[in-house]
């Protein structure tokens, strides 16, 4: 059970969105393929999550950054931690998702989103010094995500089967 605290805000996080709050907010998402990381700011309560799609985009980035896309959601985000004051290495990061939605998608191959989501994941972080406090990752079937920004909680509900499909791994 989620502690309910009434006076939160909820965020619904919708895929490639990012969202950067206070200790009065609540952020929630759920992720099939996508992944989500979450970053918490434990002595001044601020935290914010990405939900991404996709690992890298083709072709030209020229233009406005998109949350759709592993390393620009990741840069958006730093950029709203930044606007307040801290930098990335102050925070907690937390990683979420990347599930295996189709069977035929069995581990490799361009369809294999998930995992090269959660291999892009792992290294953005490596990148700016910072290695994963908790993860729930891979595996098959969609999770919901609730991230508590005042006590830097994350809740997992993690659904393994859909109808017909299962980790055969």
């Amino acid at each position: 059970m989620i502690p309910i605290n009434p006076a939160a805000i909820d965020i619904f996080l919708q895929p490639g969105e990012v969202y950067f709050g206070d200790r009065g907010t609540r952020i929630r998402t759920v992720l099939g393929s996508c992944v989500s990381i979450t970053f918490w700011h434990p002595r001044l309560l601020l935290g914010g999550m990405c939900h991404y799609m996709l690992p890298g985009r083709s072709g030209d980035a020229a233009g406005q950054r998109d949350g759709r896309y592993a390393d620009e959601a990741l840069d958006l985000l730093i950029e709203e931690m930044r606007a307040a004051g801290t930098q990335p290495r102050d925070y907690e990061a937390k990683i979420f998702g990347g599930g295996r939605m189709f069977s035929f998608a069995a581990g490799r191959g361009a369809l294999d989103i998930g995992n090269r989501n959660i291999e892009v994941g792992r290294l953005l972080l490596r990148r700016h010094g910072l290695e994963p406090a908790s993860q729930h990752l891979a595996g098959v079937g969609h999770r919901s995500i609730v991230f508590d920004v005042a006590s830097g909680d994350v809740w997992v509900r993690h659904m393994p089967e859909q109808a017909g499909l299962r980790d055969v791994a």
